[in-house]
């Protein structure tokens, strides 16, 4: 896989894979989710989590809720999924804690693998060329140490055998954290934040934009936005890791009609 970052990625990558692998040896693995210890044989999160883990099978289905979602706020995506569900207070909530704010990077790496594994089964993202991650800001990436969304699609990538471009698209602006915005607020936090500096990479491509968690979509659909914006010829969909629950039946703020009856989507729902 060939990676495009100007910061030296696969260097960056070596030396955080030395420095855990050398934490791993003086303190044994636990579980990322539970927290409970890793037996012998498992990968990324123990057999128990990976039974109970409330996937979605979105990435399998066309006509999915979070799809319906982006095409309600008139993002005109050519697929759209995430992996599994995230609920609040859940064992799973910590996965997304763990690699962004707890430095476990490899962890975004491997669960970007089985996130991938799972698209390439289900064969609607097939064509997709190049792999986008939404990025962060200059000075919170330099706080944080790497930009959690850059390793998912990493781990994506090596399964779906597509590139990387992590240098295309910009987040010009240091906005407040969505987390730390008010649900009103949210749209007006993101507006005219991202841009791409290199467009002609982008041209006549299938992009497949990724992040860690669709909440209410504001971050995800304002940088797509301008990636149609200033690359008209391609074509986009989007994949996030985590989506929540709660969202999915909840008006959106931004779009027309009705919040969606549970019933209707009673079988992607389901736990």
């Amino acid at each position: 896989m060939w990676i495009l970052n100007e910061m030296c990625p696969m260097s960056e990558f070596s030396i955080r894979s030395i420095a855990d692998d050398l934490f791993r040896l003086f303190f044994p693995s636990v579980c990322p989710a539970c927290g409970r210890p890793m037996t012998e044989g498992s990968r990324t999160i123990c057999t128990r989590c990976r039974g109970e883990i409330p996937l979605t099978g979105f990435c399998r289905r066309a006509d999915n809720p979070v799809a319906e979602r982006l095409r309600e706020l008139k993002l005109p995506v050519v697929n759209a999924c995430a992996f599994y569900f995230y609920v609040a207070g859940s064992d799973f909530r910590r996965l997304i804690h763990a690699f962004k704010y707890r430095g476990g990077w490899r962890l975004a790496v491997e669960m970007g693998e089985w996130f991938g594994a799972e698209m390439k089964e289900g064969g609607l993202y097939d064509d997709v060329e190049v792999l986008v991650p939404v990025p962060l800001h200059w000075r919170k990436r330099l706080h944080r140490g790497y930009n959690q969304s850059e390793y998912l699609a990493e781990g994506m990538a090596r399964m779906l055998g597509c590139e990387v471009d992590t240098r295309s698209v910009v987040r010009r602006v240091h906005n407040k954290s969505q987390a730390l915005s008010g649900r009103d607020r949210r749209w007006e936090n993101v507006q005219g934040i991202f841009g791409v500096r290199y467009p002609e990479r982008l041209n006549g491509k299938h992009i497949l934009l990724v992040d860690d968690v669709f909440t209410s979509g504001f971050t995800i659909v304002s940088c797509a936005e301008e990636i149609l914006r200033q690359v008209p010829d391609c074509r986009l969909s989007v994949a996030t890791l985590a989506v929540s629950r709660n969202e999915l039946l909840t008006a959106h703020p931004l779009s027309p009609g009705r919040a969606p009856k549970k019933e209707e989507y009673e079988y992607f729902l389901e736990p």
